[in-house]
């Protein structure tokens, strides 16, 4: 499968627009129970005003807040943005650390957007970034039982070589949202039609 995705898409990269590792961050953890395209429209306005973890420390909750408002969940998100680049400013004078184990310590940091940062800000392989597409794409072409995405990577882990862990989550929410849809899986335009067990 591996070679089908890189033949249909070459050009499957981190649909969140960021220009730092710290954006990338931000956007990341603003992406949990929301879109990437929801994102994309919030963070430039985000981004002008706190462009680095030095002003997002000096930051006031109600300015986040207002800022970030559409995105869901925004009071807890806030909190963690706040929190999240005052231990950075902090601890490593605004830069992100380049481990998986420094970075989930962080607040609103967990082992996925550990793995987004590791993987596309630094081209550094820590593990498999495994969103609702991964976990659910995961699920139908028979490669985990799991529900749990830390299960669901290490299931991945098994079958997938090192070298493409990183590129697996992007072709794999590629296809999700062009071909196999949650509601409605276009099987008879997948590439992947006479391999997939399509498992329901």
């Amino acid at each position: 499968m591996v070679d089908l995705f890189q033949r249909y898409y070459p050009d499957a990269h981190c649909a969140l627009d960021h220009e730092t590792p710290f954006q990338l961050l931000v956007a990341t953890i603003l992406s949990a129970q929301c879109t990437d395209e929801r994102v994309n429209q919030v963070t430039p306005a985000l981004f002008a005003q706190y462009p680095s973890a030095i002003e997002m420390a000096k930051a006031k909750t109600d300015q986040v807040e207002l800022l970030i408002h559409s995105t869901g969940f925004y009071r807890n998100k806030a909190k963690n943005l706040i929190s999240c680049a005052r231990s950075l400013v902090e601890k490593y004078q605004g830069h992100l650390p380049r481990t998986l184990d420094q970075l989930v310590e962080l607040a609103g940091v967990g082992r996925k957007t550990a793995n987004v940062v590791m993987g596309n800000a630094y081209g550094l392989v820590s593990g498999i970034v495994v969103d609702t597409h991964v976990a659910r794409l995961s699920h139908r072409f028979g490669w985990s039982k799991s529900a749990n995405p830390e299960v669901i990577e290490r299931d991945l882990q098994k079958i997938i070589p090192k070298a493409h862990w990183i590129m697996l989550s992007h072709w794999l929410i590629t296809h999700g949202r062009q071909v196999c849809k949650a509601r409605k899986p276009r099987c008879e335009k997948c590439f992947l039609s006479e391999m997939c067990p399509q498992i329901l």
